[in-house]
């Protein structure tokens, strides 16, 4: 009896250790649809949260690197497209330093669009909110700031712009 006894609370509890791993392999977006409660740093050194953000039919958080080669073929796309990206608001979102991130929004002419904030994630929170793994990762939120779309570079092809031109003008 005891042989069985001890037989049963192992599994029972290999199967609870299991359960629990399984979840822990979730990132926190995929378990919460709602826009994440960032903090970013703006280059003007105030922060950004998303109780700021405007209301736009679109809501879509970039966590990029300066120096990422993807990145920045995004970027020059966003600008040329920028006409056609009227409906939604960026946040674009670095680890890099402030100079960084402000000499990219520059070199690109990101700086000069009333609907992107860009600025820098001093606590890592959003890197860890997606577990991204490679850049540029977006995050897509409507206008109610629920998640519908992922661009994740290692899961999804590498976000192209007309990909996103396409998803926000037929949703």
């Amino acid at each position: 009896m005891k042989q069985y006894l001890f037989i049963i609370s192992f599994l029972f509890f290999a199967g609870y250790a299991n359960a629990q791993t399984g979840a822990d392999k979730l990132a926190p977006y995929q378990k919460d649809n709602r826009i994440p409660t960032f903090n970013i740093l703006l280059p003007d050194s105030t922060y950004f949260t998303p109780d700021q953000l405007p209301q736009y039919q679109y809501t879509a958080i970039i966590y990029f690197s300066p120096d990422c080669g993807h990145c920045q073929h995004m970027a020059k796309d966003m600008v040329k497209s920028m006409d056609s990206l009227k409906n939604t608001f960026f946040v674009l979102v670095a680890y890099k330093s402030l100079e960084d991130i402000k000499g990219f929004g520059s070199y690109y002419g990101l700086d000069k669009f009333s609907n992107i904030r860009m600025g820098r994630d001093p606590n890592y929170f959003i890197p860890a909110f997606y577990r991204v793994e490679a850049t540029p990762f977006v995050a897509i939120y409507n206008q109610n700031k629920l998640l519908v779309k992922v661009f994740d570079p290692p899961h999804n092809p590498v976000m192209e712009v007309p990909d996103l031109i396409g998803f926000v003008n037929k949703h």
